[in-house]
């Protein structure tokens, strides 16, 4: 198991076309978080806030792997993967400000981002809890004979919860098409990784479900996106689920209720140091395949993109108190 980017990673570098799409898909989800913190400092964002600085390359590199008809199932750090999903921004900004605009009607905020259209189904709040729902998903399209994948995200922490070996254990047995992709930032909440689990090479847990694996650095895009492609393909083609680890960082703290106690800031320094963006940025110009205008351009249509998501956002309207208990209590009556 590599953690290093792969030879084919490093060939993969040859269309300019796509690295500057996935350069553009990781700088949008970084402003968009960038705001949500700000916005979140204004009291315009309330609840609670896991922000995805750091991690861009894991959700960019996984989610241009699959199609537009797999379903994909995220974590409660989901915002960056519904927007490349392609959730749009201002739903995503208008859910967290509460509005019946956002994509959830206001009801989800954060940590509960869904989108039925793209089959992006959460955004879910409890740990481990969207893995048994990819199993579900991912039986429904092998009963139906569909040929999708079901790519489910989730934490390390997750991987300390009953659900994940349940998941996985089924997922096995029935040859279930699963993408189950461990976003591994070395921290479950405020522990570390080495003083909860006895075995940190999390990928090896998937052989005792005789699920194929592979741990790959997932701060680098290119090494994920081919790492996530050939996972995909070998699920696509019937061969069952695959356990992908991606080790990653966050740069900021759990929450933004988090006082970050659990780390010394020059960790968090000497990972910013391997930024997923700086370092493909400087890796495109070494290559010459990227000109400062096309970065100039790119911040350009995202700031502009962000821009317009918080006028949608302000603009939204607050759902009516009538529609309290809407969707809590059945409209069916006995007769």
């Amino acid at each position: 198991m590599r953690s290093k980017r792969s030879d084919k990673a490093k060939e993969a570098v040859v269309d300019r076309d796509h690295a500057l799409d996935l350069l553009r898909a990781m700088i949008r989800i970084r402003r968009l978080e960038e705001k949500c913190a700000e916005l979140y400092s204004t009291m315009k964002i309330r609840g609670f806030l896991h922000l995805y600085d750091g991690e861009e390359a894991v959700a960019v590199g996984v989610l241009k792997a699959l199609t537009k008809n797999d379903a994909v199932v995220g974590t409660y750090r989901e915002h960056g993967h519904a927007l490349i999903r392609g959730v749009s921004a201002g739903a995503i900004l208008a859910e967290m400000y509460g509005k019946q605009e956002g994509c959830s009607r206001g009801r989800g905020g954060s940590m509960h981002l869904f989108d039925a259209e793209t089959r992006f189904y959460g955004g879910n709040a409890i740990v481990g809890g969207g893995l048994p729902l990819a199993v579900g998903l991912a039986l429904s399209d092998k009963m139906l004979q569909r040929p999708h994948v079901t790519c489910c995200f989730f934490g390390d922490g997750a991987v300390a919860e009953g659900e994940f070996h349940e998941s996985l254990n089924l997922a096995s047995l029935w040859k279930l098409p699963v993408l189950f992709v461990c976003e591994n930032n070395l921290y479950a909440m405020g522990t570390a990784l080495k003083y909860s689990q006895a075995v940190t090479n999390l990928a090896r847990k998937a052989s005792c479900y005789d699920v194929a694996s592979t741990a790959v650095d997932g701060m680098d895009v290119l090494a994920v996106e081919a790492a996530a492609s050939n996972a995909v393909e070998a699920v696509r083609s019937g061969k069952g689920p695959y356990f992908l680890e991606c080790r990653t960082y966050r740069f900021r703290a759990h929450s933004m209720y988090d006082p970050e106690l659990y780390r010394a800031k020059a960790e968090v320094q000497e990972w910013k140091k391997r930024c997923p963006i700086a370092t493909f940025i400087q890796m495109l110009k070494d290559k010459e395949l990227l000109r400062d205008t096309d970065l100039e351009e790119i911040e350009a249509d995202a700031a502009r993109e962000i821009s317009e998501a918080v006028t949608f956002a302000e603009a939204g309207t607050w759902e009516p108190i009538e529609d309290l208990t809407r969707f809590v209590y059945s409209e069916r009556r006995m007769s």
